[in-house]
């Protein structure tokens, strides 16, 4: 899942960026309010963790805007501030949830999975397709019964191709939403990804979920359900 971070403390923002990277999400990061309204509109986020305090334009300006102009993702507001006052302020600007500095990372994590699950088809927030289900919380997996243990780049991919079932995801749309802008991906990236996965969720079993779409590039399916210009 692609994550947007906006903290101006590049320290802070490096930390964060490799712990959210850590816990399997791609993380774009930028410092003011000017570049968090160019990213938070040029790319589709999963997910916005928004600190407050921030040049050019603060988080609640920016948290504002994207919502007047209907964005929708799920936003985190961060601030040093912890008077009641300035949290309603952060969620009346039409943030989701909101996190006082200095917080516990775990903490962080699991605010944002809570965001992230509030979209998933089920209360539990697991992704179920046919006898394969995935639950993003804790990267469990499991098909026909049986666990399969994944990478943390495996469980991104599995898990966008879950949130999308049924539909042809390109290899520039699998690139970008799960690798950072900043990573420079080799030309053949998703299809080893692609291969790896298909080994654990695919050859154990009889039926085959993950499809090739010729030219275009790949989707899940249920179990059983006929191909369509696959190979």
């Amino acid at each position: 899942m692609r994550v947007l971070l906006v903290e101006d403390d590049a320290r802070l923002s490096a930390s964060l960026a490799v712990s959210l990277g850590d816990a399997g999400y791609a993380v774009d990061a930028v410092g003011d309010g000017e570049q968090a309204e160019l990213f938070a509109e040029s790319t589709p986020y999963d997910g916005i963790i928004l600190d407050v305090m921030l040049p050019k334009r603060d988080g609640v300006l920016v948290c504002r805007t994207l919502r007047a102009r209907g964005l929708t993702t799920p936003i985190l507001m961060l601030t040093a501030r912890d008077a009641i006052e300035d949290r309603v302020q952060g969620l009346d600007s039409g943030a989701d949830d909101y996190l006082v500095k200095p917080f516990a990372l775990h903490e962080l994590l699991a605010r944002l999975r809570a965001l992230l699950r509030r979209n998933a088809p089920s209360k539990t927030g697991a992704l179920t397709l046919g006898d394969l289900s995935a639950d993003p919380a804790t990267h469990a997996v499991t098909r026909a019964g049986q666990s399969i243990v994944l990478s943390t780049r495996e469980f991104a991919l599995l898990e966008y191709l879950l949130r999308h079932p049924r539909q042809i995801l390109t290899r520039e749309m699998i690139e970008s939403h799960i690798w950072n802008y900043d990573f420079v991906c080799a030309s053949n990236v998703v299809d080893v990804y692609v291969r790896r996965l298909r080994r654990k969720i695919d050859d154990p079993f009889p039926e085959k979920m993950i499809e090739t779409a010729r030219g275009l590039g790949y989707r899940i399916r249920p179990p059983g359900a006929p191909e369509q210009g696959s190979s």
